[in-house]
């Protein structure tokens, strides 16, 4: 049996995979910003799935503190993670800038799974055969310094398609960095029918199971666990090539050095 954390699992993909590992009695950490809809959640997963090993962690993931201090909490209370998979992420939101002054996207979306992964490195280092799973999307555009500082403002789809080209840029780099933890990004399909979808753009292409799958397949199926530092492309069922802003080292140097200053402040 594994023990797996899913970030944003309160709703969406997050918590349907979640469900589909908990039933097959695997430890499950499940992560949401309320706590009260994260035990609601608990309960309702641990009498659908009859498996009573499901915990949480409640953190505000735009607030890069109680993200640091979720990583402690784990730390302190999870001996080994075999799988994380870092689900979290938002679109539409009714603020641009977190408290912080950094835009909304470019925080929960990449700089929170950074500081959360990087920050539990020796927890899932005491796993066998550990893995993360990113996610990704097909949108990716060039990152930007100041989006990433949060000194310019962009609309919506265009810092949600950085923000996912800067987690992927990281993912990349993370795998080599670490190879004995097999890393993978993922687009789970385009338009899933989820609430972040519906949110977005009011309609869906695909049913949220075709990303439950992926995510699943990808967290535990053998036939992917060589397949550390690449990028699947759930929309084309196959792994692919990501922006090629993701296979050039120089950008994602850049990308690490202001990452590293931002958090550090």
């Amino acid at each position: 049996m594994k023990t797996i954390l899913i970030t944003g699992s309160t709703d969406g993909i997050g918590k349907l995979t979640a469900l589909k590992l908990a039933k097959e009695g695997h430890e499950i950490y499940l992560h949401g910003r309320s706590e009260d809809k994260l035990n609601t959640v608990i309960n309702e997963l641990k009498e659908a799935s009859n498996n009573q090993n499901i915990k949480g962690f409640v953190a505000d993931f735009s607030d890069l503190n109680a993200v640091k201090q979720m990583a402690e909490q784990i730390k302190n209370e999870v001996s080994s993670l075999d799988i994380l998979i870092n689900n979290a992420g938002i679109f539409k939101t009714a603020s641009s800038k977190t408290k912080d002054g950094l835009d909304i996207r470019m925080a929960v979306n990449y700089l929170t799974p950074f500081i959360l992964t990087e920050n539990i490195i020796s927890v899932l280092e005491k796993a066998t055969e550990p893995r993360i799973v990113n996610l990704s999307s097909a949108a990716q555009s060039t990152v930007q310094k100041g989006v990433l500082t949060g000194d310019a403002t962009v609309n919506a789809s265009e810092s949600y398609a950085q923000s996912k080209l800067a987690l992927t840029m990281w993912s990349f780099n993370f795998a080599k960095q670490h190879p004995n933890i097999t890393t993978i990004a993922v687009n789970p399909g385009s338009l899933l029918n989820t609430k972040m979808a519906k949110e977005a753009y009011g309609q869906h292409w695909s049913p949220a199971e075709k990303g439950v799958d992926i995510l699943y397949d990808l967290a535990v199926s053998e036939r992917h666990k060589n397949q550390t530092g690449t990028y699947f492309d759930n929309d084309r069922g196959s792994y692919s090539n990501a922006h090629p802003d993701a296979y050039d080292n120089d950008k994602i140097k850049l990308l690490l050095t202001l990452t590293e200053s931002i958090i550090s402040n």
